[in-house]
């Protein structure tokens, strides 16, 4: 028995239930995208077993893209959840065969109360596919499933269907990755997109030394800064900026003794700088794209903070 023939197979039929879904597609996709963006109240999906369990993810991926929704068990929906619709919802009810019964017995409900009905099903003459107001095929020609029981394309399909649904929600609404990060704020992406310079930044106690500080003190601020950094400034602006590949290099380069060496033989001037509002994720690219480790960050070209590569780490 090869396993790995098994796996191959496994991907080139859920491949071909995904491809063969651009010839199912008819203008009842477009109008179920036209009904959603009419419709003031939520979009509602409805699956029993592996149908339903395929709509909580087509859900969640809705309710995080702009789409407000929420997942209804169909068997829990003949037991009092109807009462979770409105009349200004739309329900997507998913069943592969289009016959399931606990989706069969809501449509009538559904249908008294005014709600469109988008049905999602692998047969074109399915109760649910006659039943509703705007039909998405989903059928295969074969399953995954070496013994053809276990929903496998099918699934695959469904899925690939609902991540249509989404990305042509996304794209009539205009969702923008800052949208996006509102929903997710407790993941990597969320702060990424979210955080901004001054979020991150040193305000407080910053290494500043002037033009004319010498060696020796330009260490110790060095040192107890606490960046591996001295910002200078002359009279209030910006003059320059030592790190400690600048003093290597003052050292190297220069006859001069050491202690001789005041701030202005040392700096590099005209240090790169960013303002507070910019997104952390930008100043991040930025450091990365110029090599360099740190900016200063200013506000009316006056001086008001430090954002360093490695404050950038927390928001990975």
């Amino acid at each position: 028995m090869n396993f790995l023939d098994t796996a191959k197979n496994v991907f080139k039929l859920e491949a071909e239930a995904i491809n063969d879904l651009s010839n199912l597609l008819t203008e009842d996709f477009s109008k179920s995208i036209k009904a959603i963006l009419k419709s003031k109240g939520r979009l509602v999906i409805s699956g029993m077993g592996k149908s339903g369990h395929i709509g909580v993810k087509i859900s969640a991926t809705l309710a995080s893209t702009g789409t407000p929704s929420f997942f209804m068990h169909p068997a829990e929906a003949i037991h009092g959840d109807l009462g979770m619709l409105t009349k200004d919802d739309i329900l997507l009810a998913i069943s592969n065969s289009g016959e399931s019964e606990e989706i069969i017995k809501i449509i009538p409900l559904v249908k008294r109360m005014g709600i469109t009905l988008i049905g999602m099903a692998g047969d074109i003459n399915s109760t649910l596919a006659k039943e509703s107001d705007y039909f998405l095929n989903i059928a295969i020609k074969k399953e995954a499933c070496p013994l053809q029981l276990a929903p496998m394309s099918s699934t695959t399909a469904t899925l690939a269907m609902g991540d249509a649904l989404s990305a042509a929600l996304m794209q009539a609404r205009d969702f923008k990755p800052e949208e996006f990060a509102l929903y997710h704020p407790g993941g990597s992406l969320g702060k990424k997109l979210l955080t901004r310079v001054q979020d991150i930044m040193k305000e407080n106690n910053l290494p500043i030394v002037s033009i004319s500080s010498s060696f020796q003190e330009i260490i110790h601020t060095i040192t107890s800064g606490k960046l591996g950094l001295a910002i200078v400034l002359d009279n209030d602006k910006i003059a320059g900026i030592i790190t400690d590949g600048d003093l290597r290099r003052a050292l190297e380069i220069t006859d001069m003794p050491r202690f001789d060496l005041v701030a202005k033989d040392i700096m590099t001037s005209s240090p790169s700088t960013i303002t507070k509002d910019t997104m952390a994720i930008d100043a991040e690219a930025f450091m990365l794209k110029n090599k360099i480790k740190e900016l200063l960050v200013v506000e009316n070209s006056a001086l008001i903070g430090v954002v360093q590569l490695y404050d950038t780490g927390s928001i990975s």
